[in-house]
């Protein structure tokens, strides 16, 4: 199985269209938003693939539960998601917790944590658990390229794309 995983959209419907396209032709349906979404308009560009949202540290619009639950159903809000993907316990949180994340770090219960938070992408382990960043698609304090991550649980592979934005005409 593979799954996408993205953080910190920020409202950027460019440069979520160009990962979704990146998601597309890699053949990804499952994604994980670890936070940081905004606005309803991001939860509606990504019908059609099934999306599990960490609760970021800015989604406090009262519209966007309600926008995730409409169009994604019950339960795929919340601040931290205790999920089985294939076969391995994974955490999904945005990341602003800092205490959750190091306690899910190092309780050795997750194979895999994904969040975002910080802007910059992270790959490492403690132990048995893998925790994963996927980088930032909008908002200030630009530190990387734009980038998306997907995993590949059978192979174990995490590989970073870059979301690299199209030159505009005119």
């Amino acid at each position: 199985m593979k799954i996408g995983i993205l953080s910190d959209t920020h409202d950027d419907l460019d440069n979520l269209q160009l990962a979704l396209d990146l998601f597309a032709r890699e053949k990804v349906t499952t994604l994980l938003h670890c936070g940081d979404v905004c606005g309803p308009a991001v939860v509606e560009a990504l019908q059609g693939f099934s999306v599990t949202f960490a609760q970021g540290n800015m989604d406090r619009m009262p519209a966007l539960g309600m926008a995730i639950e409409a169009l994604h159903g019950p339960g795929r809000l919340a601040v931290f998601h205790r999920l089985l993907l294939d076969g391995f316990q994974v955490a999904l949180a945005h990341g602003h917790d800092e205490a959750l994340i190091d306690y899910s770090l190092y309780s050795g219960e997750y194979a895999y944590i994904f969040c975002g938070h910080t802007h910059r992408r992270a790959d490492r382990r403690v132990g048995s658990t893998r925790l994963i960043n996927p980088g930032a698609m909008g908002g200030g304090g630009r530190h990387e390229q734009r980038s998306i991550c997907i995993v590949d649980f059978q192979t174990q592979e995490a590989r970073f794309l870059d979301v690299i934005p199209r030159r505009r005409r005119g």
